[in-house]
């Protein structure tokens, strides 16, 4: 496993992809990641008005890299998808960094990374687990290609397709599986949005669930909801200061077992702690 740099993406929102006067409005709302939509967002009748609104302004824009843009494509084997990897192959400039949706194998992946290459577009790409065949098929889709910078656990498809409630309990088991494949890949792995917006307790309760099972953070519908996941997966300045009392700890200690506030402590905990730290300060930069 390599790690991946770490920068934050504990929030992110979408804007529809037929308007594009939206988007720079998006980029300002707080959330670390700013995604294009053009597919669920888009009626088929306006797929190509949105394709070509998209990619048009994300061929002048200047983007500074302080909020990350991406575009969630439609998925990569339907004729629509296909239709907006041309399109992306012709631009002048592509966008930085794609969402892939409906993903079921790594073959999927390997194919577009090799057709990116050979047409030296840089994107960076980023996957929708949501199918039954992506929950089997996701250790080996979360290391299919170096260009993958995350997984997104998409709940809605997943309940669907596993015939189950879009709840907590009943999908815990699928996001676990998520969680497990991005760290073994070293990726970031993002949470889907919370979907009522009048209940911000049940949000942000289910944001920190996400954060213990470990994830790095969680979708919004609405610009009401970012603070709110900004702060539950930003690591408390009480978590930076154990943090940094187990790091000096290890570094004092000529073992690698320490005894913090009574706590027996080894080594591999370390890389935690590193991490709590990276993120916090990736955060407040």
């Amino acid at each position: 496993m390599t790690e991946r740099a770490v920068r934050p993406r504990r929030s992110f929102i979408f804007a529809p992809g037929n308007k594009p006067e939206m988007f720079p409005k998006a980029l300002k709302v707080g959330a670390d990641i700013m995604c294009v939509d053009l597919e669920d967002a888009i009626a088929p009748q306006h797929k190509a008005e949105a394709r070509a609104a998209t990619l048009g302004w994300f061929a002048q824009a200047e983007l500074d890299g302080a909020v990350e843009a991406m575009v969630r494509i439609n998925p990569p084997r339907t004729p629509d998808g296909m239709r907006d990897i041309d399109a992306i192959l012709s631009s002048p400039k592509a966008p930085p960094a794609l969402m892939l949706p409906k993903v079921k194998t790594p073959g999927e992946i390997t194919a577009l990374a090799e057709l990116f290459d050979e047409f030296k577009i840089a994107a960076r790409l980023h996957v929708i687990i949501e199918t039954n065949e992506a929950l089997e098929a996701a250790w080996d889709i979360a290391r299919s290609s170096d260009r993958i910078d995350a997984l997104f656990f998409g709940g809605v498809d997943m309940a669907a397709d596993l015939r189950c409630r879009n709840s907590w309990a009943a999908l815990q088991y699928a996001r676990s599986r998520v969680v497990h494949a991005a760290a073994g890949a070293g990726v970031d792995v993002i949470d889907v949005p919370y979907l009522d917006l009048n209940d911000m307790d049940g949000m942000r309760a289910e944001a920190e669930a996400a954060a213990e099972l470990g994830f790095s953070g969680k979708g919004s519908i609405h610009p009401k909801q970012v603070p709110v996941l900004n702060a539950v997966f930003t690591p408390s300045e009480a978590e930076v200061a154990y943090a940094r009392k187990i790091i000096t700890a290890f570094e004092e200690a000529d073992s690698g077992l320490v005894v913090v506030d009574g706590k027996l402590m080894e080594k591999p905990v370390l890389r935690s702690m590193y991490r709590v730290l990276a993120r916090a300060g990736r955060a407040s930069a």
